[in-house]
């Protein structure tokens, strides 16, 4: 049965660990026990020289994982490779790993939160329900439906204040 396992290798070789494996996999003709060699990455936005740029960083330093069906060949195969230092587990017996580990340090997590359509629109005088400003009532200037936020424009004081509110923290006037 196929299953990921996660494997050591020294740190920063991940990716010359992952090439021998794959020539090994290929060379000793274990291709039917080993499917898959992935290198837990994230995309990650840095600054830098006054630009963002996009970088990769790996999730996990010193670890690469393996889709195999864990037999003796299959084993050896991984364990002889240059830069492993073995499975995670215990020494005599890998440990692999549970479904939810695997969908996380591969990122497929789905969304589960729903988007909300606004059911505002730009001009519209709502009346804010709940917060620090209930029961003020002004009009909106900004819908942002990704975040689900109004911008409102509130009479405080005698001046227009904008106030960014949820979108259940309004009611139509």
């Amino acid at each position: 049965m196929f299953r990921w396992y996660a494997v050591n290798t020294y740190s920063g070789h991940e990716n010359k660990v992952k090439q021998n494996l794959e020539h090994r996999v290929v060379s000793l003709g274990q291709q039917r026990n080993v499917r898959q060699i992935v290198i837990p990455t994230e995309h990650v936005s840095e600054m830098k020289d006054g630009q963002k740029i996009q970088i990769e960083r790996r999730t996990m330093p010193g670890y690469v994982l393996v889709n195999m069906d864990l037999n003796e060949d299959s084993w050896g195969v991984v364990k002889g490779t240059p830069g492993v230092t073995g499975f995670v587990g215990a020494s005599n017996e890998p440990v692999p790993l549970t479904q939810g580990e695997v969908d996380r340090l591969l990122h497929k997590e789905v969304a589960v939160r729903e988007r909300t359509r606004a059911q505002y629109t730009i001009g519209e005088s709502v009346k804010v329900v709940s917060g620090p400003l209930s029961d003020f009532s002004g009009e909106i200037s900004e819908i942002n439906e990704d975040a689900a936020k109004l911008k409102v424009l509130v009479s405080i004081f005698g001046r227009e204040t904008p106030v960014e509110v949820g979108f259940d923290q309004v009611k139509k006037v």
